[in-house]
């Protein structure tokens, strides 16, 4: 078989999120994975709170591919500007909208059309206010630097084809003591990439997960402090649901700088 290159890789994804996303608005349900499936106790909608899936379109909740539940360890907070990478249906972004309140804006940053056009669906559905919703792709964050106070993300920063770059964008529209916090699958170290392709294609959340001492590496690397990973979940053999978080710290110089978007000196926290 030939190896995909990495243009083929993210193809392959945003064919298979376009899918979802219409098997969604079909009145069906989507997961990590290669096809549509139930949503089940490791991955979707199963991982929040009843609570907070009865306060949400259903379209929102069926359409959730996550691993994890960002929300619930990202300690939002009244008026604070909060990024969903690769946002999907809008979950976690309509999640984020109801903690932070009218003062605060919950961006979601998706590359596929009709995640989008669902995700402004059931923004409508949720009468949410303080939503937007971007096109572009997690490598290239359409927004400024420095105008974010936390950065979360589910189970999609292991689909990218350059983590470092991700890393370098969440550290850049960050504010100087913004945090990340984050759901990803993660493999344990001894595992190689070889190992991770085993257990699960790159469009299943599995063959293109970093390895926890990867993962840490890449953050620390981008300038990122604090950073902790804490498994939550067994999703494949030695492969992990994870918890992530780390710090920008405040005045902060970036290892890694873009030249996107202007400068700024706002100020979140953990």
């Amino acid at each position: 078989m030939t190896e995909q290159t990495a243009d083929d890789l993210r193809e392959t994804v945003r064919q298979r999120y376009a899918a979802s996303a219409l098997e969604v608005a079909e009145g069906g349900t989507a997961c990590c994975g290669s096809e549509p499936v139930d949503v089940d106790d490791d991955f979707g909608g199963a991982l929040y709170a009843a609570d907070d899936r009865d306060a949400l379109p259903a379209e929102a909740v069926a359409a959730s591919l996550g691993c994890g539940n960002p929300i619930a360890v990202a300690d939002l907070r009244e008026g604070e500007r909060v990024l969903d990478l690769g946002s999907g249906g809008g979950i976690d972004v309509l999640l984020s909208a109801r903690r932070v309140g009218p003062t605060g804006k919950a961006y979601g940053l998706d590359m596929t059309e009709e995640m989008l056009a669902l995700a402004l669906a059931n923004r409508r559905k949720a009468g949410a206010t303080n939503v937007e919703f971007l096109k572009g792709t997690i490598e290239a964050v359409p927004l400024p630097a420095g105008t974010i106070d936390v950065v979360i993300s589910n189970c999609v920063i292991n689909l990218s084809t350059d983590k470092p770059a991700v890393f370098a964008e969440m550290f850049r529209v960050l504010a100087p003591g913004g945090r990340i916090g984050i759901s990803d699958v993660v493999a344990e170290d001894e595992l190689t990439p070889a190992h991770r392709a085993e257990r699960g294609d790159h469009v299943g959340c599995i063959a293109g997960a970093l390895s926890f001492t990867e993962y840490r590496d890449g953050l620390s690397a981008a300038g990122f402090t604090g950073i902790e990973l804490t498994p939550t979940r067994t999703v494949a053999d030695g492969m992990h649901s994870a918890v992530v978080r780390a710090v920008k710290p405040d005045r902060a110089v970036p290892r890694h700088a873009t030249t996107c978007g202007g400068q700024g000196n706002l100020v979140g926290g953990w």
